[in-house]
Order: C-alpha cells, then structure tokens, then sequence
C-alpha cells in the first residue's frame, strides 16, 4: 500500500531554486553515493534484530533514501517498501489501543515519527494510520501543545519535535471524520507556536517546521528563519546546543527545515556553508559521526552502522546530511 509523497504537499512553499555551484556538484553527489548503502546496512540491522520502530534508525534514513531517489540516485524500491511494511506492522500490532488513546514506547514521538516516516516511504493511509491519529488527537488533548515524554536529546526530548511530527501526522493521515478535530487542534496549536521561544537548536529547527505545517505565513514564517539561520556557526555549521560544536545532526536539519519549511534556496550562502561543513566533515566510510549524549535504557545492539556506541546519532546525523545535501541536486 504506496503512494506518491512530497516532502510538504499539503501548503504552499515559498518558492526555492535548487542547485550548488557546478564545482561542488561533483562533491556532493559522491559524498551521498558513499553513504547511502550505510544507510540501509543500519535499517536492515535495525529490524532484524528488533521488532520495534526506531526514530533513529529509520526516519532520517527514510528521508535520505527518498530525497536521494527523487534527484536520479540508485535506491532500491525493495529496500524501501521492506522498512515501510515493518513501521506498518508495528503500529498495525497495537491499533486497539491507539484507537483508545493510548499508545506504545515512546508515545506521540514514536507514533507521530513512524506516521512521518511511512509518508516519506510513500506508504497509504488505511484504519491503523487512522487509528494513530485518534491517538495523536487524544493525546495531550488539554494541552496547547504535545509534549515529549522521554529525555533522549536531541531528537525525542523537545516538545517541538514531538508537536512537528504530531501535526504532520495529523494532516497527512487523518480521516474525513476527524478533520473538524483535527482543525480545532492546529488552530489551539498555532497560537502555542506563535508565543512560544525555542532554547536550542532542536527547538527552532522543529519549531519552524511546526510552524509551516500549522500554516503559519508571512512575516512570522521568517523569522522562525530567520532565528535559526543567526545561530550558523563560523565553520558552516549548527550545533545542537550552544555549548556543543557543531554537527552533521544540527547542520542537517536546519538545513532541510530551512530550505523546506522555510523557503531558503539551496543555492543561497547560508545553505552552501552549510554543504562545505558537512562535506568536510563525512568519515573516508560515508558516515558522519556524532557523539551521544543520550543515557542508553535499552540493550546494546550492533546494526551494522559505524561507531558503536555512538552509532544510532550517527546513523540520524548522516540521514539529515545526505537529506540536505541531496536537496542541491535537481530533481528527475
């Protein structure tokens, strides 16, 4: 059960130009060649050894593959319809309780990030994506916001994060029953969004894409832009929290989120600094290492993507990167 996805179809972008310059096309296009059978080396890893989805692990990765595919690069249909079935599956094992509100590890992050990943995968809505949106409706229902409910920095600890991938969730996914809820939820959302200050990085890259989903416009839209794109490091680069240097995890969404959400063009020099820190910083393997600072709670596993004990960060950061890269190139 496929469809055809877009990153954003379900508003208008602000208009964008792709492309870097032609001497750092050469670059680019080997830099993602290089990673992307790492990429699916760590999702195959993932799901023959667990029965779980995991944001990590194949989200990012999704987007990568997907973004790659679309702009001419050589991704398997097969590997990506073997990672979609799994999300399915496993959301589909716990549809009951979805339907009742409750969900499973991870709540609204897990549920809404496994939506977000089956509509880059091109996966088709049917009763379990329409039974995760009750949840996701259910859920936090007398709150202007979602909130996470982990503490795994950066990518499940952000009460934007969890919103963003919540709002897309509901918008891509939901029924024709559940859209006067689903409105009601993006109007109490959006003015959560509009009063809201981000602290990080995490922050204002999932707020902005928050912000774009809830239909936010105009000068408003910008700034959240604008608020991201001032925290560039000198090198290029984002880093997750001022303290931190900077990465391929923060520099990769920003940029996707900028380009995305934001309306930046990937030919402009924001986003081309951005490029040259990540080209200059992928591994002779392809990979792009980041070090955790998650506290593990769960057992130990090899994927078969490098750095070990880093290597779930890693394998996100290198998705965001190849993401972020692949947007330079012109789509096929």
């Amino acid at each position: 059960m496929f469809r055809t996805a877009a990153w954003i179809s379900l508003a208008v972008l602000v208009p964008v130009s792709n492309g870097v310059r032609a001497e750092e096309a050469t670059r680019v296009r080997a830099a993602i060649e290089k990673t992307l059978p790492l990429l699916v080396k760590g999702m195959k890893g993932h799901i023959e050894q667990r029965t779980c989805f995991a944001c990590h692990q194949q989200a990012p990765a999704i987007l990568a593959l997907t973004t790659a595919r679309d702009r001419g690069f050589t991704v398997r249909a097969e590997d990506l319809a073997e990672q979609s079935k799994f999300i399915a599956s496993f959301l589909d094992k716990n549809r009951e309780n979805y339907r009742k509100g409750q969900g499973q590890g991870g709540q609204a992050d897990t549920a809404g990030y496994a939506l977000l990943t089956l509509e880059w995968g091109g996966w088709s809505g049917d009763a379990t994506t329409a039974a995760v949106v009750e949840y996701l409706l259910q859920h936090h229902k007398d709150s202007d916001h979602w909130r996470a409910t982990s503490n795994r920095p950066p990518s499940e600890a952000s009460a934007f994060t969890t919103t963003y991938v919540s709002l897309r969730s509901l918008r891509a996914w939901g029924s024709a029953d559940q859209q006067e809820r689903i409105a009601k939820r993006i109007e109490t959302v959006r003015a959560w969004l509009l009063k809201s200050t981000p602290k990080d990085t995490e922050d204002r890259v999932f707020r902005l894409g928050a912000m774009h989903a809830a239909g936010v416009r105009g000068e408003e839209l910008q700034k959240a832009a604008n608020d991201l794109i001032k925290t560039q490091r000198d090198d290029g680069g984002w880093s997750q929290l001022e303290k931190m240097d900077s990465d391929a995890y923060a520099t990769g969404s920003a940029l996707v989120f900028l380009h995305r959400a934001g309306g930046l063009s990937t030919s402009d020099e924001v986003y081309r600094r951005g490029v040259e820190f990540l080209l200059k910083t992928q591994k002779e393997d392809g990979s792009w290492f980041v070090h955790s600072r998650s506290k593990p709670f769960q057992l130990y596993y090899e994927s078969g993507f490098p750095h070990g004990d880093d290597q779930f960060i890693s394998m996100a950061a290198s998705g965001w990167a190849v993401a972020a890269l692949a947007l330079t190139c012109p789509e096929k």
